[in-house]
C-alpha cells in the first residue's frame, strides 16, 4: 500500500519519499485538498506504466487500422492544418 501525504508534508520530506522509494520500493501518493496528484515512483513503475500506455496506443492502432474508411491521410492533415 502507497503511504499517503498532503504536499505540505511531501514538500518536507521529498528527499525522504525518494529514498524509500529508491531502498525500499515503496510508492507516495502526495494529496491537495484531500485528493490524489501526484505520485512518488520507481523509475521501474513508471517505464511498466509507459509501456502499458505504449500498449494500449498500439493495440488502438490496429483496431483502427481494421476500419481503412475512418482513416484520413497525412497530406489532407497537413493541408488542414497548413503545414
Amino acid at each position: 500500500m502507497a503511504r499517503r501525504l498532503d504536499s505540505t508534508q511531501a514538500r518536507a520530506a521529498f528527499a525522504e519519499a525518494v529514498n524509500r522509494v529508491n531502498f525500499a520500493g515503496e510508492r507516495t501518493i502526495i494529496c491537495r485538498h484531500g485528493k490524489a496528484v501526484a505520485a512518488v515512483v520507481s523509475v521501474e513503475d513508471l517505464e511498466t506504466i509507459e509501456a502499458l500506455e505504449d500498449r494500449l496506443d498500439l493495440d488502438e492502432a490496429r483496431e483502427v487500422m481494421k476500419n481503412p474508411g475512418r482513416l484520413i491521410s497525412w497530406k489532407k492533415i497537413k493541408k488542414d492544418l497548413k503545414l
